[in-house]
């Protein structure tokens, strides 16, 4: 084994002549057989490996290509698809958006109005109650005053007439004024 490693390594220990061995002089070689060789096998194998082998690599290759392209433009449709919708659905969700402002203001304003106008007529009632309250308690202190008036110049009059008078006009006093009073109390009622 030895020698033959050292064969491969020593070419100059190969004789020239009478052997079979590697010639590594490329002049003594005959570079025609050479390029007859490799001219029939690459004619030969091309046709068979080369070709076989490239045209069904390529074949395959083009075919994931277009597989390939066929799926993104699938994923591209879809997509498109899907964001033709989302800005469908975007607009909705806009415009819905808008008339629910649009509403809410009129609302608030609405609501505002309702309770100013609200506000105004509890004002207007409560003036109303006021001066009613006013009125009647006017007239209140106008009758008790009168009654007090009435009353007062009712006993001078009983005083001055009860010491002035006799029975007889005593009488006729009173008649005069119990018909006043009832004359009063029809005015007053």
């Amino acid at each position: 084994m030895k020698n033959v490693t050292d064969s491969f390594v020593s070419l100059d220990y190969w004789p020239l002549a009478g052997s079979f061995g590697f010639n590594t002089d490329i002049l003594a070689t005959n570079p025609i057989n050479l390029t007859v060789v490799l001219g029939v096998l690459i004619f030969f194998g091309k046709g068979v490996c080369a070709s076989c082998l490239l045209s069904d690599l390529l074949d395959n290759r083009k075919q994931r290509i277009l597989n390939t392209i066929r799926n993104s433009e699938e994923l591209c449709g879809g997509a498109i698809e899907q964001l033709e919708k989302a800005r469908a659905r975007l607009r909705k969700v806009e415009m819905e958006a808008d008339e629910f402002r649009v509403n809410g203001y009129s609302e608030i304003e609405r609501e505002k109005l309702n309770l100013i106008n609200s506000t105004y007529k509890t004002l207007e009632q409560l003036e109303n109650y006021k001066n009613e309250t006013i009125q009647f308690e006017q007239q209140s202190a106008i009758n008790e005053v009168r009654q007090q008036v009435f009353q007062q110049a009712l006993e001078g009059a009983l005083g001055t007439l009860t010491s002035c008078l006799n029975n007889e006009l005593h009488l006729r006093t009173i008649s005069a004024n119990i018909g006043m009073f009832g004359t009063m109390k029809e005015i007053i009622d």
